[in-house]
């Protein structure tokens, strides 16, 4: 979707913990060392993400969190969020999701590639499950309405506390 996209992606995410990851891993093993080295599957999509925001994509990713404090998971997504999503062009927000209560929002993640929605779906255990992708007016509408809403109230990643 990314190549294909002309105008801007966004990005919502809701959950607390996601699939398993090798790299979150050894990053609760080494004692959550301050560099978070990556691996060369993020360098790819560090690729595709420069690639869409050369040819004047914006790319947002907001991301919706219990704090409070947060999870492990969301520690380790906000310590390597400069270093992966920032660097490769995406600006990204985060939003105590104390503060999301009053919103209305989709049932699951998504992503809106210019006129496109892409649902996420994941199991109770945050395992990837597929997509389900809809050009349906009324579903764009309601995702990008979402996210603007999410992003409105959102703290810019480089001040967000964990």
């Amino acid at each position: 979707m990314f190549k294909q996209t002309r105008r801007s992606a966004v990005h919502l995410e809701m959950r607390d913990g996601y699939m398993a990851d090798e790299q979150f891993d050894r990053w609760l093993a080494d004692g959550r060392p301050a560099q978070v080295a990556r691996a060369e599957d993020d360098e790819a999509w560090m690729s595709l993400v420069a690639d869409a925001v050369g040819r004047g994509v914006e790319v947002r990713r907001a991301r919706i969190v219990s704090t409070g404090p947060v999870s492990a998971y969301v520690a380790w997504l906000h310590a390597v969020t400069a270093g992966l999503n920032v660097a490769a062009g995406e600006q990204v927000r985060w939003l105590s999701r104390r503060k999301a209560s009053m919103l209305t929002l989709p049932g699951n993640d998504f992503w809106v590639f210019d006129e496109t929605v892409v649902w996420n779906h994941f199991t109770g255990d945050g395992e990837w499950l597929g997509v389900e992708v809809t050009d349906d007016p009324a579903a764009v509408e309601l995702c990008r309405t979402s996210f603007e809403a999410v992003w409105a109230l959102a703290t810019d990643h480089a001040e967000f506390r964990v």
